[in-house]
């Protein structure tokens, strides 16, 4: 009697391993590593570090030195299709951090007031992905 309980109690267990979904999935991998570029924001231009980096999520933070309240757009130049991320009031000394994937190409960050020269950047090929790399977020 024990030995036909065991028997059938193993052959549910057999079926129930094997009920799973049959179905993979891609196993993409992560995207790149975020990196951070620093800003400042002066009298007479914006300045960015590094000004060259590879495409992928960035996380871009801003300061502002001037006597007054700056609002930073970032984002591609020219026409093409890519992206634009923009702050809001940021007040004498103050920060803001603005985050964005961005795309190979050329990106330029600027501030709406006249007189106060933009930043050029150069956007290279998609940085490695961060698959292996340990303690990510």
């Amino acid at each position: 009697m024990r030995r036909t309980a065991a028997l059938i109690t193993g052959a549910i267990v057999l079926v129930a391993a094997g009920c799973g979904e049959s179905e993979s999935y891609s196993n993409d991998p992560r995207p790149p590593s975020p990196i951070v570029l620093t800003a400042s924001i002066n009298k007479d231009a914006v300045s960015v570090s590094p000004t060259s980096f590879g495409a992928g999520p960035v996380s871009l933070v801003i300061t502002n030195q001037t006597s007054a309240a700056q609002e930073i757009t970032f984002g591609t130049s020219g026409g093409s299709a890519g992206f634009e991320q923009q702050t809001g009031p940021i007040n004498p000394g103050d920060t803001a951090t603005l985050k964005a994937v961005v795309p190979r190409g050329s990106a330029t960050v600027k501030v709406q007031s006249d007189g106060i020269d933009p930043a050029e950047l150069k956007i290279g090929a998609e940085r490695a992905s961060a698959q292996n790399e340990l303690l990510q977020p």
